[in-house]
């Protein structure tokens, strides 16, 4: 197996065996990242690296929409809008050359993370346990 083939099939096991809202955040840290390193590649006019990670942040926004659950989160809908039109404002600035229009898309999108970060702690301190001794006592 090549070092690609073996590298592509470690990353899917790994996102395969991480818990939703972990890799929900995961997504979201990644997104900004990419968001982040676009702009600055469009600064410094590197058209392959802006159009990389455009193109990596617009596939995460996508599988964010794709995965909206609007039955159980009715205002799902509207996180839904927001990730549509980021994707057609990335689009936009990368035709246009505008390293603003991605800083933009990043600001808005750096709370939702922070507050996906938060949901997540939120969630995992509600569902621990007392720690157990070696005996099974509490």
């Amino acid at each position: 197996m090549s070092y690609g083939l073996a590298q592509a099939r470690y990353a899917s096991d790994a996102t395969a065996t991480v818990p939703a809202g972990r890799l929900l955040t995961m997504l979201y840290d990644r997104l900004v990242q990419d968001l982040s390193v676009a702009e600055s590649a469009m600064r410094d006019g590197d058209v392959a690296a802006t159009g990389e990670r455009l193109g990596q942040a617009q596939e995460i926004l996508l599988e964010l929409h794709a995965t909206l659950d609007v039955s159980v989160w009715p205002d799902g809908e509207a996180l839904g809008r927001i990730y549509l039109w980021i994707i057609s404002e990335l689009n936009q600035a990368r035709l246009r050359g505008q390293p603003q229009r991605i800083a933009d898309c990043r600001e808005l999108v750096q709370p939702l993370r922070d507050a996906w970060h938060e949901a997540a702690r939120t969630t995992a301190a509600t569902t621990c346990t007392a720690p157990v001794g070696i005996d099974g006592a509490a």
